[in-house]
Order: C-alpha cells, then sequence, then structure tokens
C-alpha cells in the first residue's frame, strides 16, 4: 500500500526491561493501572496502546521514553547540491547536470533529476531502446520534440511532459537555440 510504513514495534524493548528489573506482569500492569491482559498484549506487539497507557508503563518500569523511541528518531538527511558541485555527463553534444542524486536509502522511491542541454539539432540516445520506469521534463529554454514510439510531440518553453520510460523515445532540438530542460527519472538510470 502507498504511503503505508512498517508499524512501530517496541513491544520487545518493554518485555526485556521487565525481565530484567524481574518484574511479573502483574506488578507492572498494578503500577500503570491496566490489565495483565494488556501488557502481555503490548509485549508480543498485538497491540498498539494509547500513549497515556505507554506513559504508564515507562513509570511503571522506571525508563525514559526516549529510550523506547531511539530507533523512531532517525535521521532523515536532506541532500543539497551545490550549483558548482553538479556531476556532468556529455553524450553524444547533449550536457546532463545532475541536481538530484539517487542514494541507496531511496529504495523504490529512488528517483534522479537534472538539467539536460540539447544544442541545435541535437537529440538523446538513451533512450531510444526504451528502459523501466517514468520521466517527467519541463522545458526551461528553447524548443524540440519527443519522439515517442511512432509520435511526436512539439515542446516549447514552459511545456511540461510525462510518459512512462518503457516505450522509445527520443528529445530531439529543433530550434536555432540550446533546447534546456530539467528532467527527472525514476528508476535513476544516468549517474547511478
Amino acid at each position: 500500500m502507498a504511503g503505508s510504513r512498517e508499524p512501530f514495534r517496541f513491544g520487545e524493548k518493554l518485555r526485556a526491561i521487565r525481565e530484567k528489573k524481574g518484574y511479573t506482569l502483574k506488578v507492572v500492569a498494578q503500577a500503570a493501572g491496566v490489565s495483565e491482559s494488556l501488557v502481555s498484549q503490548i509485549e508480543r506487539n498485538r497491540v498498539s496502546p494509547a500513549i497515556d497507557t505507554l506513559l504508564s508503563l515507562a513509570d511503571a518500569l522506571e525508563i525514559d521514553l526516549e529510550y523506547l523511541f531511539a530507533e523512531y528518531r532517525r535521521e532523515r538527511p536532506v541532500r543539497v547540491i551545490r550549483a558548482d558541485e553538479r556531476r556532468e555527463v556529455t553524450e553524444a553534444g547533449v550536457l546532463y547536470e545532475e541536481i538530484v542524486r539517487p542514494v541507496d536509502d531511496d529504495g523504490a522511491h529512488a528517483i534522479e533529476a537534472y538539467y539536460i542541454t540539447l544544442p541545435p539539432a541535437g537529440e538523446t540516445t538513451r533512450g531510444s531502446y526504451g528502459h523501466l520506469g517514468r520521466e517527467f521534463g519541463i522545458v526551461t529554454e528553447g524548443s524540440g520534440e519527443l519522439h515517442y514510439e511512432t509520435r511526436v510531440y512539439p515542446l516549447s518553453k514552459g511545456d511540461s511532459i510525462s510518459f512512462a520510460a518503457t516505450a522509445p523515445h527520443v528529445l530531439v532540438n529543433t530550434g536555432k537555440e540550446p533546447f534546456r530542460a530539467l528532467w527527472v527519472v525514476t528508476p535513476p538510470q544516468r549517474f547511478s
């Protein structure tokens, strides 16, 4: 299911602390003001407790909530690529400047993004056979065309386009000036 994540599970920690302190389920349940059955279900991750129950259990076990949630508080990094630090690749006269770098942590949600600059009469070559994934682009300068399977889509400054990348596709600069676009691909293809 999209957007869902693994439920947070801390029952094992609660049980380990209770057993280490030599407390029975009954002692902890009475101190927390809940039933033994509920404590047992929480420890086996069968029930997710309400926050007030969790606070009561933490008090009964004399532990800090920070300890229970330490693994949950992992850092979610923000990645910055400075304009003068972009990796560049040139293929058949077409310049690709990386602006989003995929990382292994992204898993199935990995993307790459780059500025693509085609000289007059220039065209891309990598997509000519197609590849897995999707692509999205927005034209920032010039005019060109996307050749997608047997169809041709004219593109001008400000136009955006998205498509399944499995079909053969080629960008062509049809203007007299450089064609420049912001391009996003998933899964990553060029810089990975």
